[in-house]
């Protein structure tokens, strides 16, 4: 988790998200196409979550809404070409106030 997330509450909630996507993401992308890819978590500031998976080879529809059930909050996924043969796939969560 980021270490600049200070608010209790919002570190528990981060947590929570990257714990379900260390344990679980394996069970829904099962051609590995996000498993063991780079991946970077960044919080900006304080009100957004970006997951960042980089060097994907291809992803399916099925895959992202899988990865958006596993975040568990409502999110926006985009993907662009990284290279010729890759992807950068991006899950972006809105933090917004605690509900």
């Amino acid at each position: 988790m980021p270490d600049t997330v200070t608010d209790p509450n919002l570190q528990k909630r981060l947590s929570e998200i990257m714990a379900r996507l260390k344990h679980d993401l394996h069970k829904v992308d099962p051609h590995r196409r996000l498993v063991g890819r780079p991946v970077t978590h960044k919080v900006i500031a304080g009100q957004t979550l970006e997951i960042v998976y980089r060097e994907v080879p291809q992803i399916d529809e099925a895959e992202v809404l899988g990865v958006k059930r596993l975040i568990g909050e409502d999110c926006f996924c985009g993907v662009t070409p990284s290279t010729a043969e890759t992807l950068t796939v991006k899950f972006v969560v809105p933090l917004g106030p605690l509900s």
